[in-house]
């Protein structure tokens, strides 16, 4: 008897890995599908290009952590959302902006502070590492482990990460410390917390008239984003049509990191062009394959 041949399909990750395991479940979308880029030269600058993911930009995409629309990335502990393995800091100002945020960080909203912190902040002196940080390794661009500064994990998580039963709530100690009381985000928070799941590129190329320009790439932090780790988390945010519920697209309810990402002049541009497409017959343009599914 013959049987009809089945026919592998390709989900984006690898077999049997925890990504292709949620997209086949449903859970996430692939991220292979078709997206739209617009490209624009910097107002001021000629030899700065900025190209930006309109279909992230237009997607409905909101953070849920704190709610059941959040899964974390480590099913073992949901409530820690994507906090499970602490935060890199980019460079000195980003470290010297954790110190002075960790500094004024009021305790009730800090459920992992450390008890030494008051001690650190009256009597330490600058070669102390602060309480709050660890020395690890980070790759290079020539994918060289080098020595990075990081936030400490404390029982698997974010030593700023309160779960539970804390009384201001799971998520991050710093983001609801800002939110209450109007603080900005993307000073207070390390650089890859507040970015997230927004991902800025930069690189020089040489354009075809030989002059040399600065590329940056605005989009969609995705799985594949986090190199071949990111096919290991058991869940992630921006694919999961649970987290494109929101009533604004990207390029509004996160304007305050895409200005500090891309200057003011340059978000105008964009923002611009987004509003003159908003203007556009819905079901004309192409759609986030997630907001579609939770917009319908």
């Amino acid at each position: 008897m013959n049987h009809p041949q089945s026919t592998q399909v390709f989900l984006g990750f690898p077999a049997s890995s925890p990504a292709e395991k949620s997209v086949a479940k449903g859970v996430e979308k692939s991220p292979d599908f078709p997206r739209e880029w617009f490209e624009f030269t910097h107002p001021t600058d000629p030899h700065h290009v900025f190209s930006v993911d309109l279909t992230w930009m237009e997607s409905h995409w909101h953070c849920t952590f704190g709610t059941s629309a959040c899964h974390g990335i480590n099913a073992a502990q949901p409530d820690v959302g994507c906090c499970n393995h602490g935060a890199f800091l980019s460079d000195e100002v980003d470290r010297d902006q954790l110190y002075d945020a960790a500094s004024a960080l009021p305790a009730r909203y800090w459920q992992l502070r450390p008890a030494e912190v008051e001690e650190y902040l009256a009597h330490g002196k600058p070669e102390d590492l602060e309480p709050w940080l660890v020395w690890d390794e980070l790759d290079d661009e020539e994918g060289n482990p080098e020595p990075a500064l990081k936030t400490k994990v404390v029982d698997g998580a974010c030593i700023f990460a309160n779960r539970s039963g804390w009384p201001t709530g799971a998520g991050c100690a710093i983001h609801q410390w800002c939110v209450a009381e109007g603080r900005d985000l993307t000073v207070d928070k390390p650089e890859v917390c507040w970015q997230l799941p927004l991902r800025r590129t930069e690189e020089w190329e040489e354009r075809s008239d030989g002059a040399e320009i600065l590329r940056t790439t605005i989009g969609e932090y995705d799985r594949r984003g986090w190199g071949d780790g990111g096919e290991d988390f058991d869940w992630y945010c921006s694919s999961a049509p649970g987290c494109h519920t929101s009533d604004t697209p990207v390029w509004i309810s996160q304007e305050a990191e895409l200005r500090a990402l891309m200057g003011d002049s340059a978000y105008e541009v964009l923002d611009a062009h987004l509003r003159a497409r908003a203007r556009v017959p819905k079901g004309v343009l192409p759609i986030h394959p997630a907001t579609r599914e939770a917009l319908g």
